[in-house]
């Protein structure tokens, strides 16, 4: 008997079957030919939130969630956050291999060209009210641009693709950067294409009156560091969304603006704002006992531990923490930090916690991290957003080129009434209650 196979005894009617084995995984279209009756629609698997689920072959990003390894390309994500300059991470992987000296700086000029955006795309965002969420304006207006570059429809021209792909990467920055000036009422910066990728947006960001912004360099690179570590982590919401929205043949702004949308909410992307203000609910190192307590009792959540793919220590939660320490040098150390910190120490010794897994990851010190360098909590997720569009897009043009993908359409299990008939008005009951008449 085929060893990369598996056999099925169907105890309702004794039939065996032999299922072949597809790289360790069992293809679920092999599960249809488990019947009861000739008629029936066949076996079907049930796996709410993707639990167990594989979507796609994908040889973007690796993780191994019981080791607490992430690599892109196979590269290390330690190896990458320690060498490398984000559009050097972001040029790797959307091709898959590293660049060299001349294909990096080719890339770099490609990215620096298209970092303006449309004046008409200004006017745009000065329909928002002035206290727009950042992130809604960001989702919005990547959705517009579909409009300013309708050849972005012809999603199938590899080259049409490559032009979408780093005209999104290469204005994503100057777009959150306008939404984050237009709630002060400040004029917006134009790009300056002297400076590098991240110190071009902190300039977008924070240039006054200044004849020519300096930023400073290692918060520069502490900002770079956090684009890398965010570029991409396999098949999480957002990229989910972006394949299944993609895989219409959706152009890749609109396509962009959903996977925004789902990295919107405050499980995914919001998750490091959360953190702040759970480390405000604490308020001093004298309240972790009891905040933990608290959390014990099942009255709180530990926010910025535990992970859904991570069972060990994140692997970006480490250089995050490297990163804060270089990041609080030149800002100086907050209370936010030293009960960080100490929460950190007693989550990591207490069994309750050990036992359960929960490690602290990425956005545990992100978010303080943002803070400290002027950053407002509302425009975490929209820094989230910048390097992740770099997988979101990486994504979807491995989905596109996958022969095996369709569109995405999982199915169901009914739930609902059987069959029934209409019934006319003057005979239906009055009197019973609309909770009843659901269920009935």
């Amino acid at each position: 008997m085929d060893q990369e196979s598996i056999t099925i005894i169907d105890n309702r009617t004794d039939a065996q079957y032999h299922i072949p084995l597809f790289k360790g995984c069992v293809r679920a279209a092999d599960l249809r030919q488990i019947k009861v009756q000739t008629e029936d629609f066949g076996m079907m698997t049930y796996d709410p939130a993707f639990m167990n689920t594989a979507s796609c072959q994908s040889s973007i990003t690796y993780i191994d969630g019981e080791k607490g390894i992430l690599r892109y390309r196979g590269y290390p994500i330690e190896e990458l956050a320690q060498n490398c300059t984000f559009l050097e991470v972001a040029y790797l992987i959307l091709n898959g291999e590293l660049p060299n000296s001349a294909e990096l700086q080719e890339w770099i000029d490609r990215v620096k060209h298209h970092t303006m955006i449309h004046e008409t795309t200004k006017k745009f965002l000065e329909g928002f009210r002035y206290d727009a969420h950042p992130m809604g304006m960001v989702i919005s207006t990547v959705a517009a641009l579909s409009t300013v570059y309708p050849e972005c429809r012809d999603v199938t021209d590899r080259e049409t693709r490559r032009k979408e792909i780093t005209r999104l990467i290469a204005k994503m920055p100057t777009i959150c950067a306008y939404a984050y000036r237009h709630h002060f009422g400040l004029p917006y910066i134009y790009p300056d294409n002297d400076l590098s990728f991240t110190e071009n947006f902190m300039n977008m960001m924070w240039k006054m009156v200044e004849p020519k912004y300096v930023a400073n360099k290692t918060l520069a690179r502490a900002l770079d560091i956090l684009f890398i570590l965010h570029a991409d982590h396999e098949q999480n919401c957002s990229t989910n969304t972006m394949r299944a929205v993609g895989s219409s043949l959706a152009d890749p702004y609109v396509s962009v603006a959903a996977a925004a949308a789902a990295l919107s909410g405050p499980l995914h992307g919001g998750a490091n704002e959360e953190v702040l203000r759970m480390l405000d609910e604490i308020g001093t190192k004298d309240n972790i006992p009891a905040f933990i307590k608290h959390v014990k009792d099942g009255k709180g959540k530990l926010m910025g531990f535990g992970h859904r793919v991570y069972k060990n220590y994140d692997p970006r939660a480490r250089i995050i923490k490297w990163t804060a320490d270089q990041v609080f040098k030149v800002t100086g150390r907050n209370a936010k930090l030293e009960i960080a910190i100490e929460l950190e120490r007693i989550a990591l010794e207490d069994e309750y916690f050990v036992k359960r897994k929960l490690y602290p990851n990425v956005d545990f010190y992100s978010g303080i991290i943002y803070q400290a360098m002027g950053f407002r909590p509302d425009l975490f997720t929209v820094l989230f957003s910048i390097p992740r569009v770099v997988g979101w897009l990486a994504q979807w043009e491995e989905m596109l080129e996958d022969h095996e993908q369709k569109i995405a359409r999982p199915r169901q299990i009914y739930t609902g009434h059987d069959e029934r008939h209409f019934v006319p008005m003057d005979k239906r009951g009055t009197g019973q209650p609309a909770q009843a008449v659901a269920q009935a």
